[in-house]
Order: C-alpha cells, then structure tokens, then sequence
C-alpha cells in the first residue's frame, strides 16, 4: 500500500515517520526547503518513546507521478484550499483520502471535492511539533492513530490493508468501528479545551482553580455536548468521564494548540473549531452563550492580527 502524507511537521512527520520505520512504503509531499533538507539529513524524530532518523522518501508537488492508495492530510483548515490543490495528482479512482485534522467542518470541502467514498474518517491524538533544526519532536508518550469508514462495512478491504501497512508503527493505530462518533467526541472535548484556555489566556489547572473556572468550563463543556447529541452523536459515557477528568484537573498545565497560536500572534482555526461548533448550534435551534463568548474573543483576535494591531 502506498501512502502519501501532506506535509513532514510534528503530526504528519511523527506518524508518517514512525510508519516508514516499521517498514511502511511512505512518501511525504512537501516543498522545495524541506524536501532539500530530508533527503540531506533525513526525517529525524526527537520523541520520550525513542528517537529515530527516518530515511524518508520525499516528492514535491512537480515531482508527483501517478495515484497513491492512501493520502493523509493533517494540515490546518485554513490551508485545506492548497492541500487540496497540492494532492491532485495524486488521487486516482481508488485512492482513499484521510484527513486527520481537528473539527468536522472539513468533510464537507473533501467530500466535494472528491466525493463522500473516497473520504475516510480519521483523528489522530498527538503533542507533537517541529524543533529549530526541522526534527520532529514528540512531547509526551501518546500517539493515537485512528481511521474507519464513514459509512458501509467498517472492516473494508481498504481499511484492512492500512491498518495492516501501519502494524508494528510506534504509537496505537485503530481501525474505528465507528470513526464519526469518535471524531465527534474529539471535537466536543477539543472545543472546549479550546475555547476555554482561548478564553481565559491560560492552562487547565490553572482555569479550574479560579472561583468560577470550572463551572464556566463545564458550560462549555455542556453546550458541546448538546450541539454534538443534536447532530447525532451523543458523546458516551466513557467519552464524557474522560473529558471532565481533563478538563477538571487543578494541576493541568494543558492548553489547545490553538491558545499556543494565539500566544505567538499566528493564525488560529477559530472559524473551523469554535466557530462551526456556534454555527451548528444556532442552525440546530440551541442557545450557546458560553461558546458564542470565547468565539467572539477570537474573533476579535483575528481581527486585530488582520490590521497588524
């Protein structure tokens, strides 16, 4: 099977990496800068787990020739437009598309795009970033791979062959029985974790241990859940304990790279994450007052860093 990944940072060069090591036959499409210096230096991988210099295989987009079986993406939502773009010729009539980014607003561009077949489910649950030198570094030991199909036979063949291209990687690989539900309860925990330490300027811990911090997460917490039970995808209980022992720890040093963005003046996916998560909640007829707060705080973020202020 091969694999393209879009991109060779924390995300996609960890698990695309970790993958080529085991034996995988993996090709990352990146630009002209990185390419130069992975076929010079290789995919090096700085990680608690092991590190790893990973020979890698690396195209760019005018050295792409025919269709891959699997493309994965892992970029930001506002670089979707040129991702998509960049993976053209790669994609053949078979060639399966996965996107393991935050939210779910991107399902709606890939699928037409490409068409709702080709476009798999996938999530992935990594703290992962590139160093100064361009190595990848892995801060922490979780590394959660998950994928499935959106609808039909969840065991398909060509889910099957990933889940075997990828056996014997460095971090958990799943085949989802039911990847919506997941990727939705992802993006429940992921708005709030979001939202709240966008809101409130800091980490977890130290949000909870405010007077009010916790109840104001909790909110939030709340409003997620219901716009995602409204959509189809009530988070289960399991789901739901583990959220709340997240986002409930007083001693959590926890931020959403979104609040990491925001404190280096970059671009943040607001409009994708807690944005989208208003959106469908006013469409679904739900009062979301805590989520419309912290996204009005971004907003005016994004506004200010538009006029450079």
């Amino acid at each position: 099977m091969r694999l393209l990944f879009l991109g060779a940072g924390g995300t996609g060069g960890y698990f695309g990496g970790r993958a080529a090591q085991a034996g995988a036959d993996v090709t990352f499409l990146v630009r002209e800068a990185r390419a130069q210096k992975l076929r010079a230096q290789g995919l090096r991988i700085e990680s608690p787990r092991g590190d790893a210099v990973v020979a890698a295989q690396v195209v760019t987009e005018g050295e792409l020739e025919g269709a891959y079986d699997v493309v994965v993406i892992s970029c930001k939502a506002y670089d979707l437009p040129s991702a998509i773009a960049a993976i053209r010729p790669a994609v053949g009539p078979d060639t399966a598309i996965l996107p393991i980014m935050n939210g779910v607003l991107q399902y709606d561009t890939l699928d037409a795009e490409f068409g709702a077949a080709r476009v798999l489910g996938g999530l992935c649950q990594i703290n992962a970033t590139l160093g100064p030198e361009g190595q990848v570094r892995h801060l922490g030991q979780h590394a959660v791979f998950v994928y499935g199909e959106r609808a039909g036979d969840p065991r398909s063949a060509r889910c099957v062959a990933l889940e075997a291209a990828l056996a014997g990687a460095d971090f958990t690989n799943r085949l989802s029985s039911d990847i919506q539900q997941d990727v939705w309860e992802k993006y429940v925990f992921l708005t709030t974790l979001a939202a709240a330490t966008c809101l409130m300027r800091g980490p977890v811990g130290q949000i909870v241990s405010t007077d009010d911090g916790e109840a104001i997460v909790r909110d939030l917490l709340r409003e997620c859940q219901q716009v995602a039970a409204a959509s189809g995808h009530a988070v289960r209980s399991e789901a739901d304990a583990a959220a709340l022992k997240v986002l409930t720890d007083r001693q959590s040093p926890m931020t959403a790279s979104m609040f990491r963005d925001l404190s280096q003046g970059a671009r943040v996916e607001a409009d994708h994450i807690v944005g989208d998560m208003v959106h469908r909640g006013r469409t679904l007829g739900l009062d979301t007052p805590a989520l419309r707060m912290a996204y009005a705080h971004l907003q005016v973020y994004q506004a200010r860093r538009a006029i450079g202020a």
